[in-house]
């Protein structure tokens, strides 16, 4: 842990500061969420703000460590963008909260409206930012043929993940079927009686984290037994089975069901995403030393 950091800090000095500020931010919003009882939306009113510290403090810190696998000081404009953005975005979602109004779809007076389209603004570039950083991974060449491929599709989901955050905006709100604010699972909150367009905006943006955790498992093991191509393999079979989730729960809550609560065709789809995923894993096990070494 320390030596990831330690790139972190190296990869982009802002993005670092982000992840340290919003570990802060989180463990204060986490007091006010017991201190302070009010609810909006029938959730606990600093539930929003800490859930946001928690989700930017990930994904700067795994962008800072990618950075650090840059030559020089390779995309540190993009990576300023994303901090100044990230930074402003929670300056409005924790003064809103401090206020006792919605941050998001809130159009109940001129200054709501306002701060909205400001945060609306610095998620595009926040967006924008991060594509130019994964077309660079895109034409990086590095000699960790798995870590690098872990870091590229995880740009790419997690990039797919964040656009899902277009969708809430089209909808004008996160629940699909039903009202913004209903009955919702413990903490995240997500919809238990209509579609929620979150689920998939979440998995899809933490790609940007287990897909390079998935690389560092994979370093752990013995060569002889799961050699270079064979790992790669893997990282690209699940980074696909991940992006197929993103695209099943983000449909799921288009159609309007609950993420507990799928029908038999959403069933059968996630059956088959399962299926082909686990098939492709078992071949490339199966044409592995990892089984006939035992």
């Amino acid at each position: 842990m320390r030596t990831v950091l330690a790139d972190a800090r190296r990869g982009h000095p802002g993005l670092y500061g982000l992840t340290l500020a919003m570990a802060a931010l989180a463990l204060v919003t986490a007091v006010l969420a017991v201190v302070d009882q009010r609810e909006l939306l029938g959730a606990p009113l600093w539930f929003k703000p800490l859930k946001f510290s928690l989700s930017i403090m990930l994904y700067g810190a795994a962008l800072a460590w990618m950075l650090s696998r840059l030559p020089g000081r390779g995309m540190w404009r993009a990576g300023w963008l994303i901090t100044v953005g990230a930074v402003l975005e929670m300056v409005v979602i924790v003064g809103q909260a401090a206020r006792g109004v919605r941050s998001h779809f809130n159009d109940d007076s001129a200054f709501d409206v306002a701060l909205y389209s400001i945060m609306g603004a610095t998620i595009v570039v926040v967006w924008l930012a991060t594509v130019a950083i994964a077309l660079r991974f895109l034409r990086e060449r590095s000699a960790d043929r798995v870590t690098s491929s872990a870091v590229r599709l995880g740009l790419l989901v997690g990039l797919a993940g964040m656009a899902v955050g277009f969708l809430l905006s089209a909808n004008g709100g996160h629940a699909v079927g039903v009202p913004d604010g209903g009955p919702g699972l413990p903490f995240v909150g997500w919809s238990t009686t209509g579609g929620d367009l979150r689920i998939g905006h979440f998995i899809g943006m933490h790609a940007l984290q287990l897909l390079p955790l998935l690389a560092a498992g994979l370093a752990a093991l013995d060569p002889a037994r799961l050699d270079e191509t064979a790992r790669v393999r893997v990282v690209q079979i699940v980074a696909a089975g991940y992006a197929g989730l993103v695209v099943l729960v983000t449909w799921q809550a288009l159609r309007g069901q609950p993420l507990l609560a799928p029908d038999a065709v959403t069933l059968a789809a996630l059956g088959a995403l399962l299926l082909a995923t686990g098939g492709a894993l078992a071949g490339v096990l199966r044409r592995s030393p990892v089984l006939t070494t035992v």
